[in-house]
């Protein structure tokens, strides 16, 4: 039993399973990414600056005389309904408002109706009407080219004033016998006043609505568009409000105006320089600032106010007009006369010095040295150039120089004309100025007989030059001559 034993562990100790590996499986290495190198990079210039371009301060050209005619309005006591005008109103006139009579008194007027023409509704201090009424300024608005206008009236306690909306309908009045239409509204669309005294006629100032007219009046004229009134201490709200009959949601409002700024940029002033300043929204204070261009408005004819303007109703008798002249300050004169402006454009620009002449006659020009070229500053006859002696080159030079030019000339006669005139360069200047085909003038003659003075008096030196030369050239000849006899002898 033992040996099978034996045998048996023998035979399993000497067999020996061998097992194959696992095949080997290649496993390539991860692939990174390597981006491109960027590219190389450009530094662009700056770009050149934009050209600064000199602009001269616009053009102001003082406004002439104005026929206006002037009344005393009796304002409404309720909202009167709006109307349609085709043309603007003509800036604001100068009004001194004096103090209040009595407390509660309130000044109204002072600004432009329509009464078949934009007519001036003096200002006057007035009673309210009733107990808590107040005064509501009048309202003017840029609409397509036509002004919606609704006048000055009284507001009931808790009044609320709400533009006429767009979608209402509104009829173009039709003017009087006789009106000569002005200028239309020249601005944006929306609620304005009239510009200030010595303005542009036609252009319109953007303002708040319940801006009261007058505070324009101490602000410089303008003469073109840029002008505009921001509101400052003013309450506004969103509401539903039914006006005329029309509902309307979503109106702002602006009630309590205290005050008012007024901004314009240089290019929109006839002084040249931007303007900005808080004005008090109150006529009366607003009326008694001191205006740039004083346009005084005239007093009403007739004490008697008249009644506002509705549509349809019959024309009032208007006092005749009468003529405003503005008073235009001299710093203003003065520069405009710098800058020798013409009539308001809509776009200043500058003219070339070469091409804007000079206005008048203006006094002859001196001539320029004979070093430099000759300069014809004024168009006229060119005197014929001195014909060249003939026999010059022929002469020996010694001799020549003692004898001088020929046919008595001056010295420099190839620079003179015969006779002793004056030089090229002085002939062709005009004496009489860039102006003298139309006429010369007395200043004209009396240059004429200054110069013809002056050549003769040079002439006259250049004469006695001549005869000194040839009394020295007789002497040295003769003196030549006698030493010659003493050595030959």
């Amino acid at each position: 039993m033992k040996k099978i034993v034996f045998a048996l562990v023998a035979t399993l100790a000497g067999c020996v399973v061998y097992q194959a590996p696992p095949p080997r499986v290649y496993v390539p290495p991860p692939r990174v990414y390597v981006p491109p190198p960027p590219p190389p990079r450009v530094v662009q210039p700056p770009p050149p600056p934009a050209p600064v371009v000199d602009v001269e301060p616009p053009a102001y050209d003082s406004p002439p005389p104005q026929d206006v005619v002037s009344v005393y309005v009796e304002p409404p006591l309720d909202e009167p309904p709006p109307i349609a005008v085709g043309w603007a109103p003509p800036p604001m006139l100068v009004e001194s408002p004096p103090d209040a009579p009595y407390p509660g008194a309130v000044w109204i007027g002072g600004y432009w109706v329509w009464e078949g023409n934009w007519v001036w509704a003096h200002g006057r201090w007035a009673d309210p009407p009733r107990p808590n009424y107040f005064w509501v300024n009048p309202y003017y608005e840029h609409r397509d080219g036509v002004v919606v206008f609704i006048g000055g009236h009284w507001g009931p306690p808790g009044y609320v004033f709400v533009p006429p909306p767009p979608t209402l309908s509104i009829t173009v009045v039709v003017a009087a016998v006789g009106v000569v239409p002005g200028p239309r509204p020249i601005g944006p669309n929306g609620c304005f006043v009239p510009p200030p005294p010595g303005s542009r006629a036609g252009i319109i100032v953007p303002a708040p609505i319940g801006t009261a007219p007058a505070v324009v009046t101490g602000a410089p004229p303008v003469v073109n568009v840029g002008m505009r009134i921001q509101g400052s201490g003013v309450n506004s709200n969103n509401t539903t409000v039914v006006n005329n009959g029309t509902n309307v949601s979503n109106v702002t409002r602006v009630t309590n105006a205290t005050s008012v700024t007024i901004v314009a940029p240089a290019t929109a002033t006839a002084t040249g320089q931007a303007f900005n300043a808080a004005i008090a929204n109150q006529p009366h204070v607003a009326a008694a600032q001191k205006a740039v261009v004083h346009v005084p408005a005239p007093e009403p004819v007739s004490r008697q106010p008249i009644a506002a303007f509705t549509p349809g109703r019959a024309p009032v008798a208007l006092p005749p007009p009468q003529t405003v002249r503005p008073e235009v300050p001299p710093t203003l004169r003065a520069a405009h006369r710098e800058r020798g402006d013409g009539p308001h454009p809509m776009i200043p620009t500058r003219m070339p010095a070469a091409t804007n002449p000079p206005s008048g006659n203006t006094p002859p020009q001196p001539a320029p040295p004979p070093s430099s070229p000759p300069q014809q500053t004024a168009p006229g006859p060119i005197p014929p150039r001195p014909a060249t002696p003939q026999n010059v080159d022929a002469q020996p030079r010694g001799d020549r120089d003692r004898a001088g030019p020929a046919n008595g000339a001056a010295p420099n006669a190839a620079a003179q004309p015969p006779g002793g005139s004056a030089p090229n360069n002085a002939a062709r200047v005009n004496p009489n100025g860039p102006h003298a085909a139309h006429g010369p003038g007395e200043a004209g003659a009396a240059n004429a007989a200054r110069a013809a003075e002056a050549a003769k008096a040079k002439a006259a030196v250049q004469a006695r030059e001549r005869a000194k030369g040839r009394n020295k050239g007789e002497g040295e000849r003769e003196k030549g001559e006698r030493d010659k006899q003493k050595e030959g002898g």
